[in-house]
């Protein structure tokens, strides 16, 4: 059981994160955390070792999230919703003076990638995934996921640039 709530520990913060930034919503996003490790107990003797654990887990994930976009017509692009966040919940305006602006225009600009690679680039930055686990999950070669990556980074960097 140690070593269960060892993984947990480890998963969890990367997988609240990755909802969140799909979500935009803090409470969907440990629901669903807390669907998808009810639904990977529930399963866990299907789990046949080819993967890691996390990538097991965040295959259920992305399972989890297109039902829950099914169910709820989800419409709205990542940053219309991580702009509705009341101000509330976010840091003081202090901390938020030079963080702010840089993070919106970044969401912006991976709000506007095609939705494989706005996958890539959630599953490695929120996620924290290895380039191995999400060439798994997307059914593509570790070095496919990785030089996607890299190419997505360069062309969002200069995005940046330009908009900075």
């Amino acid at each position: 059981m140690n070593k269960l709530e060892e993984q947990y520990e480890q998963i969890h913060p990367k997988l609240y994160a990755f909802f969140l930034s799909k979500t935009g919503n803090r409470m969907t996003a440990q629901d669903l955390c807390h669907d998808t490790f009810y639904e990977a107990c529930k399963s866990i003797g299907s789990f046949n070792g080819q993967s890691t654990l996390s990538t097991w887990i965040f295959s259920i994930a992305g399972n989890l999230l297109k039902k829950y976009y099914r169910k709820n017509k989800y419409q709205q692009s990542l940053m219309q919703k991580l702009s509705a966040i009341p101000e509330t919940e976010m840091l003081s305006i202090e901390e938020l003076a030079e963080l702010n602006e840089d993070t919106r225009i970044l969401l912006h600009h991976i709000s506007k990638l095609d939705d494989a690679s706005r996958e890539i680039v959630l599953l490695r930055i929120y996620g924290e995934l290895s380039f191995a686990e999400i060439g798994d999950l997307i059914g593509k070669s570790e070095n496919y996921a990785r030089v996607t990556f890299h190419r997505l980074k360069l062309k969002i960097q200069k995005l940046m640039e330009v908009t900075l």
